[in-house]
């Protein structure tokens, strides 16, 4: 099978299109064809060489969507619809990049849906981490105001067509003044230009300050988004677009606005349920629902989509069709 090796950590051209046998599922694991896979932040860190617990060679991905290939327990059919995420994938064990894969039984999620591919491998770990960062980290609810720090990036757009499906008036961050529009078509009700400091932004519009906001840039901006955000409201930490995601000489009396509660959110298969990924494929495919845009590339074309999401090049999803 095709496959994308990282041997060691670096530059983008030590990704390594190759030949590697299919592998074998043992007892407990299933291995899938994969027909599509997401590129996410999490890739972009181990290639950096910033994520830790990862060993090489090793091919990366933490997520894939494809059909079963063969389950050794016979539980899941050949042919079964499946995706899959997080677990170790891409650090600890191979990952999605590649033709075929192999992972624990426990970390497949089936479904049935007759959208394109790409549509689908877009969606796994973006809206698992979408939806458990609005639940869990935010539980937000109908009426309140979100602030979304990062906002054109995948995650960001999902976040908001989650909130806006939850009721929420959503405010977007992006540092482009030529992606406002872009925001705005999402359904975004107050895009803001990110220019180093929002909070002032974000209070002329809820003068109060936001009732939730979800910080995806990182550490850098994380002050500013807690200056954002009301008494007794709540900022989850979720993502780090800047590679930055350690707070240094953490004082919080002095580092947290008084009565702002810091939050955090990461999770995984577990945390996605078959029923709600089903509801949202078929919203999905019934014009009801959009995860924001999707950008497709080939296998053989790695190393652009790496550098397309290392340099912020595009909005949305990035997602690679083997």
């Amino acid at each position: 099978m095709r496959a994308v090796v990282l041997e060691e950590p670096g530059p983008v051209d030590h990704l390594k299109l190759t030949e590697l046998p299919i592998p074998e599922p043992p007892a407990g694991w299933v291995r899938i064809r994969v027909e599509a896979f997401g590129l996410n932040r999490s890739e972009l860190h181990t290639r950096l060489g910033l994520a830790e617990g990862v060993t090489f060679p090793r091919v990366l991905g933490i997520e894939a969507a494809g059909t079963v290939d063969a389950d050794p327990d016979g539980v899941l059919p050949k042919g079964q619809q499946v995706i899959t995420m997080m677990g170790g994938m891409g650090r600890t064990f191979d990952g999605g990049y590649a033709e075929y894969t192999v992972v624990p039984r426990s970390q497949v999620i089936p479904f049935s849906s007759d959208l394109p591919w790409e549509t689908v491998g877009a969606l796994p770990e973006t809206l698992q981490t979408a939806h458990g960062s609005l639940t869990t980290g935010l539980d937000l609810r109908a009426g309140q105001t979100l602030l979304i720090r990062g906002g054109t990036s995948a995650l960001g757009l999902a976040a908001a067509a989650l909130a806006k499906d939850i009721g929420a008036t959503v405010l977007a961050t992006t540092r482009n003044p030529d992606r406002v529009r872009a925001l705005a078509d999402h359904g975004i009700d107050h895009p803001l230009v990110d220019r180093g400091e929002v909070a002032p932004l974000a209070r002329e519009i809820v003068p109060e300050g936001v009732d939730a906001a979800l910080e995806l840039v990182g550490t850098p901006t994380l002050p500013d988004t807690l200056a954002a955000t009301r008494v007794h409201g709540t900022v989850c930490f979720t993502g780090m677009l800047s590679n930055q995601w350690i707070v240094h000489d953490f004082y919080p009396i002095e580092y947290l606005p008084r009565g702002v509660r810091l939050s955090a959110y990461g999770g995984g298969t577990a945390d996605l349920s078959a029923e709600v990924f089903q509801r949202y494929l078929d919203r999905i495919a019934g014009g009801e629902f959009s995860a924001g845009p999707v950008h497709v590339y080939s296998l053989d074309r790695i190393r652009d989509a790496h550098r397309d999401m290392e340099e912020g090049r595009r909005p949305g999803k990035l997602v690679v069709r083997p």
